[in-house]
């Protein structure tokens, strides 16, 4: 009946589990994520109730309910061998996982039973409770979850974290999924020129708590790396090879440890090797398809590259870097770098058609799209040899405001365009004026005025370097 289905939707809406949490399906990859969340339940298995949980969500997301259920059983099976003396306590959100599915199987009877089975075990695991309850474990799986949902989430992983460690400020699960979010929001950070909080002491902490945690030692080499201190890094890379030489997640982060140094075939050897043990891991796809890509810029720039040798990394790094756009093909970045691995096998017809399936997207973030007109702007001058429409798109990126990697490095490619051209004398009134243009979008008023007064005293009748040069006299 209509008033039981409404009230239970109440009673729904009061649990917390990855229903409740507005984790969205337009952030991630389904495919992808599904892939990663098998992975991890292979080789950690200490983790599996939070997995299956998500697994659960991740299914009825793909609309497989069936699948969703036989994952919430697995869920309540690793509780009993994990947790056998919190069994209520534990398996909070998976209960709640089931009512949410029953509910949209329209199985209303047993969507109401597992409501009871929840308020019921929260009433005695505290006297406030509805259904509603603040443990620290609940808190850490919403933390858990916001990280495997990407970038969108990560403050939010940060929180719920903190937020666990109130309670239990020891715990050294906590302490993990605390530093692994900080490490995750200083890269985001750092990709769009923001302030970065330093995660070292964070890392640190959850070094100290969580002993053998090889995830843990590499993300710690590759903050250390990135504060130049390399070598310091490196130690924890190679103790962790021999504590872990076969987990994938930590192969990951090692074989990144030595493309960043350089060291690009003592990458490719690891990434291949966590490639064998997860062969659908998107990640490793990509990694790989960069190495290859970095290998055949190395070879183009030696002089005595063999042909053969050229053409099988490019046909390597597009094979990777297809498998990847394929696979999650919300990553935009995977497109730009496959664009790019076409431009270097001469394949351009290719390459043009994805940078602009990409730039027609209308959901790109800021970010994305500025590093999309940055890449697309390098593919016209240096294989289109097309001065006029790089600096056109890399303008485009300059003129969204918002800073970031992607923008920075507009920014840096169109000054030094413009300036060699005016510098040597081959520039003309137009390239001065665009100069006077990017220096007004970069907010560098006295520059740009110098630049337009320049290019009318060459083109005296310009009216458009007039009207620009007129509003930057008002607004100073």
């Amino acid at each position: 009946s209509t008033i039981c289905k409404n009230s239970l939707k109440t009673s729904l809406l009061q649990l917390e589990c990855h229903f409740t949490w507005t984790l969205l399906k337009q952030h991630v990859s389904l495919e992808a994520l599904e892939e990663t969340i098998l992975d991890h339940i292979k080789f950690v298995p200490e983790t599996n109730v939070v997995d299956y949980n998500i697994l659960s969500y991740v299914c009825h997301l793909k609309n497989s309910n069936e699948e969703a259920l036989k994952s919430l059983k697995k869920a309540e099976e690793a509780v009993q061998k994990h947790h056998p003396g919190e069994i209520a306590r534990r398996s909070l959100v998976t209960w709640g996982n089931y009512a949410w599915i029953y509910y949209y199987m329209q199985r209303y009877e047993e969507a109401q039973t597992y409501v009871n089975k929840v308020e019921n075990s929260c009433k005695k695991l505290s006297s406030t409770a509805h259904g509603k309850i603040q443990l620290p474990e609940i808190y850490a799986e919403q933390g858990w979850a916001s990280l495997r949902f990407g970038s969108n989430y990560f403050e939010r992983a940060k929180n719920c974290f903190e937020n666990a460690l109130k309670s239990e400020p020891d715990n050294p699960d906590f302490n993990a999924g605390y530093a692994i979010a900080m490490f995750r929001l200083e890269k985001e950070a750092e990709r769009n020129c923001e302030e970065m909080t330093p995660c070292l002491g964070a890392l640190e902490r959850a070094m100290e708590l969580n002993p053998g945690s090889t995830t843990i030692m590499a993300l710690l080499a590759l903050e250390l790396q990135r504060l130049k201190r390399a070598d310091e890094g490196e130690r924890y890379i190679e103790e962790a090879l021999q504590i872990t030489p076969d987990f994938p997640v930590f192969l990951r982060y090692a074989a990144n440890f030595y493309r960043k140094k350089g060291e690009v075939d003592k990458a490719v050897e690891i990434f291949k090797k966590a490639l064998v043990l997860t062969p659908n891991a998107v990640v490793l796809h990509h990694q790989l398809g960069l190495c290859y890509k970095f290998k055949v810029v190395q070879l183009k720039k030696s002089r005595c590259a063999r042909r053969e040798e050229v053409e099988n990394f490019i046909q390597l790094a597009i094979f990777h870097l297809k498998t990847v756009v394929e696979k999650k093909p919300t990553f935009v970045g995977a497109h730009n770098d496959l664009a790019n691995a076409y431009a270097l096998g001469k394949r351009y017809e290719e390459a043009e058609e994805i940078f602009q399936e990409v730039l027609q997207r209308s959901n790109l973030s800021c970010g994305e799209k500025q590093e999309t007109y940055f890449s697309y702007g390098n593919f016209q001058y240096f294989e289109m040899k097309s001065e006029s429409k790089a600096i056109k798109y890399y303008i485009e990126g300059l003129k969204m405001e918002k800073d970031s990697y992607g923008r920075k490095m507009c920014k840096k490619a169109v000054e030094t365009l413009l300036e060699k051209k005016i510098n040597s004398g081959s520039g003309d009134a137009t390239d001065i004026g665009t100069l006077g243009l990017v220096h007004n979008l970069n907010g560098e008023k006295q520059k740009a005025i110098e630049c337009y007064e320049k290019a009318i005293a060459l083109d005296p009748n310009n009216e458009e370097y007039q009207n620009a040069l007129f509003d930057l006299q008002l607004s100073i």
